[in-house]
């Protein structure tokens, strides 16, 4: 477990402060991440990678001459918030555009979709690619819905280095691609991994027993096997990604290969040697030549006991840029010439200490915003562990962990906004901002979504009225499902949401007050969000593991059903005054 740590909230912050003091030749601190402390020719490409805290080296470890130019850095598990990896990207790029790279996990999805379209917006080019190299999360007709774990290191690797070549952003982009379409992982673990401040692992595995096709967030494995020797598991990973080869490779006989050993915490090295040799033998035996096998930690998910073995198989253009010199904090190869360091830091820009112009109607109604925040926020620490537990039946366990983060700093911000005169739009969109930045991940962007079609609607000017919150409910509903692509049916949040926002709409139109109407639809939700119980999950985490969740509620879907019943008796004891 993780052991060294002051308050659990602050860890991956901490974590990156030490490890830019220990790097400052390669690595230096922007807003939301880190980029190359070297100067990098104009013109170039950059290449952004990033994902959340917990799996060093990746991401921050990566960034270094012909690595990453720069890496947006999550909380622990948790994607970095679009505002985070815009911030990184502009920091890092220098008139070429940019490449975000991430592993392929709804979250990263969500938050480096949204800075793509933000940087574009800006005039700064922008192209994504989520990384699919894990094996066991979907079939191979589905290989768009796979998860990244070690595979990244080949993308990101072969990716920088055509950059570093002069190729255009379209080529690295096709580079990046073609690494990706060629790469496949498969992994073991023998015990899953604690986060800091946590008093049991996010998953368990019986003694004796090894959990096959696990992923890199706590997630549980696809099946069990019994523990097996170290030939045993080579064997195992060997067959499992031989078996399954690229399109264009019709066998493994005379084939290149990147090939990467990769430990998730806690095998030790000469463990993963012993493991090594007999994987050496196998597709030596199968006719695959390795190229610069890499053996060690290179993609992290904390203590967790595992191992996973990734292949890439090389082309003619692939091979040298995987082979090319890099010089990382965490991965170095050959000899690169030392580039000038960067004199000036970006500083980190101070909080705004202005809000707009607001009535006095709608400052008075900024003070219930900010009491149904509290309420909000009080309901979420109560329910913490409850919804890690939730969560944990299928996904990664980490939804309270999340909302806590999110509705703590969604708060906070609230509070700051209130102090400085804001009405009660503002108050919701510096609410929405800071709940995406603090908490990441998919429920960080879902809810930035609510709070900011909340805020827009309610807007700056007059009192608002039933009607327009339940406009801007319907709103949250829309972008929510616009954004994260869900439907009703999918076990999700917007199986809660889509009913809620519908009977509001209802009651208010009929003629009810915003608490009455309140309080009929926090009832259809809390039904809601009981059906889910019933149904597969068939987007996120949950998915590979949609079996598992049958007789268990949404997380998501539960914690908003408690949330808009506690504003309730917000709205009750607030909106009933006037």
């Amino acid at each position: 477990m993780t052991r060294l740590f002051n308050d659990p909230a602050a860890f991956a912050d901490e974590a990156l402060e030490g490890f830019v003091a220990a790097h400052p030749r390669r690595v230096r601190k922007v807003p939301g991440g880190v980029v190359r402390a070297t100067r990098t020719a104009p013109g170039q490409v950059a290449v952004v990678v990033g994902g959340g805290s917990g799996h060093y080296p990746a991401f921050s470890g990566l960034v270094g001459q012909g690595l990453a130019h720069g890496a947006a850095v999550g909380n622990v598990f948790a994607s970095p918030s679009a505002h985070q990896v815009r911030q990184v990207a502009k920091a890092a790029q220098t008139g070429g555009g940019v490449l975000l790279a991430y592993g392929n996990y709804a979250g990263d999805v969500l938050h480096f979709g949204q800075a793509a379209g933000q940087l574009t917006a800006e005039g700064i080019p922008t192209r994504t690619l989520g990384v699919t190299d894990d094996m066991s999360s979907a079939s191979p007709a589905e290989a768009h819905k796979r998860r990244g774990v070690a595979g990244d290191l080949v993308v990101f690797k072969t990716a920088a280095a055509a950059a570093e070549a002069g190729y255009d952003l379209a080529e690295v982009a096709r580079v990046a691609e073609l690494a990706n379409a060629r790469t496949r992982s498969f992994g073991v673990a023998f015990s899953g991994c604690t986060l800091p401040g946590a008093d049991h692992p996010l998953f368990t595995v019986p003694d004796g027993r090894m959990a096959v096709g696990l992923g890199i967030h706590g997630e549980p494995g696809m099946g069990e096997q019994p523990v097996p020797s170290a030939d045993e598991a080579a064997e195992l990973l060997v067959g499992t990604v031989l078996g399954e080869l690229p399109k264009g490779v019709d066998s493994p006989r005379g084939q290149r290969a990147a090939v990467i050993l990769n430990g998730l915490g806690s095998v030790k090295y000469e463990e993963l040697f012993v493991v090594y040799r007999r994987v050496a033998q196998l597709l030596g035996e199968a006719g695959v030549e390795a190229v610069d096998p890499e053996v060690g930690e290179l993609v992290t998910s904390f203590d967790m006991a595992g191992v996973s073995l990734t292949l890439c198989w090389l082309t003619d253009e692939l091979e040298p840029l995987w082979t090319a010199p890099a010089d990382a904090p965490a991965y170095r190869k050959g000899t690169v010439e030392a580039a000038d360091l960067v004199t000036a830091d970006v500083e980190e820009q101070a909080a705004d200490d202005t809000v707009p112009a607001a009535t006095d109607e709608s400052r008075e109604a900024a003070r219930t915003v900010l009491a149904a925040l509290r309420a909000l926020k009080d309901t979420v620490d109560a329910h913490a562990d409850e919804l890690g537990r939730i969560d944990a039946v299928a996904g990664d366990g980490d939804h309270g962990i999340g909302m806590q983060r999110g509705s703590t700093g969604a708060y906070e911000a609230a509070v700051r906004a209130q102090e400085l005169g804001a009405g009660a739009g503002t108050v919701l969109l510096r609410a929405a901002d800071a709940w995406a930045d603090r908490a990441g991940g998919t429920s960080g962007a879902l809810w930035g979504v609510v709070l900011r079609a909340l805020g827009t609607a309610l807007a700056d000017t007059g009192r608002p009225t039933a009607a327009t919150v339940a406009t801007g409910i319907t709103e949250a509903s829309a972008g929510v499902m616009r954004l994260g692509g869900a439907e009703v049916g999918d076990k999700t949040m917007v199986d809660v949401l889509v009913p809620f926002a519908a009977a509001l709409t209802t009651a208010t139109g009929g003629g009810s007050s915003l608490t009455a109407a309140w309080d009929t639809a926090a009832s259809t939700a809390e039904a809601a969000a009981r059906a889910t119980a019933d149904l597969l999950p068939r987007m996120g985490r949950a998915r590979p593991h949609a079996e598992k969740s049958l007789g268990t509620p949404d997380a998501g879907a539960h914690s908003l059903a408690l949330i808009v019943r506690a504003v309730h008796p917000v709205l009750a004891t607030t909106l009933e005054k006037h």
